[in-house]
């Protein structure tokens, strides 16, 4: 069985989610912080050796006074983030032990990833190399112009919108940061496709929103009333790195 490690993005500026106090991952929902609902998907796993969440360093010493013991009992390591969000990504690929075979990516802000759809996605993209949960593109798409006015009725066929977890070999993965260059990339699969690996789309679903704004609070603490609950049992997590805290 092949072993995962993930990486947790949390290091955006969350300049949607229009709250003076929180960013949208470190905001409370159902009593607890988004980060932690999407972290204990994880978390519960036996095929997860290792769980990294990556922060932004004017986040930093926040996070570790809020979430500190947390990391501890969960056995997350802490990495820093960097200017973008490959940056950040490649950051915590850095932290993952060595006997991590594949690495898998997802949102901090998406707390209702259902077990049944990582379970499909990470087959997939043990088989495969790389795979990630995706959702076909239901409503019309208009391109509109700087003047607000529909300039063209977009053809949706064929076109999904991706979602996390995104997962990959974890050679698969380094090689594709190693010939990144200057290119920027809006998620990993793009940054994987760069190097001609051909990627897989496993359909997810509607309910693994992505928190973009306070609104959506409300319709993820609906969404995870109808999830299974997390078991964990602990932080034995025996790949967690011993300098999470530098």
């Amino acid at each position: 069985m092949p072993t995962f490690g993930v990486i947790l993005a949390a290091a955006g500026q969350s300049s949607r989610f229009r709250d003076a106090n929180y960013k949208k991952p470190f905001a409370p929902l159902a009593g607890r912080a988004v980060w932690l609902h999407s972290a204990e998907k994880f978390l519960e796993r036996d095929d997860v050796k290792q769980v990294v969440i990556v922060v932004s360093p004017e986040d930093r010493e926040a996070f570790v006074d809020k979430f500190g013991a947390n990391l501890a009992f969960m056995g997350v390591t802490l990495a820093e983030g960097g200017a973008e969000r490959a940056d950040s990504v490649r950051h915590g690929l850095e932290k993952l032990g060595p006997a991590i075979d594949m690495v898998a990516i997802h949102d901090a802000a998406r707390p209702c990833v259902a077990p049944a759809w990582i379970d499909k996605v990470f087959e997939v993209g043990a088989k495969t190399g790389a795979a990630i949960l995706a959702t076909p593109v239901v409503s019309t798409l208009k391109k509109v112009g700087p003047d607000g006015t529909i300039q063209a009725t977009v053809d949706r066929t064929g076109l999904w919108e991706a979602q996390t977890p995104q997962v990959f070999a974890r050679a698969v993965l380094e090689k594709a940061f190693a010939s990144r260059g200057a290119s920027r990339f809006t998620d990993e699969a793009q940054l994987v496709e760069s190097i001609g690996q051909k990627v897989t789309v496993v359909q997810g679903s509607p309910i693994n929103l992505k928190i973009t704004s306070r609104e959506d609070l409300r319709f993820a603490e609906q969404a995870l009333k109808a999830l299974p609950k997390p078991n964990l049992s602990g932080p034995a997590h025996p790949f967690a790195n011993d300098d999470m805290w530098r």
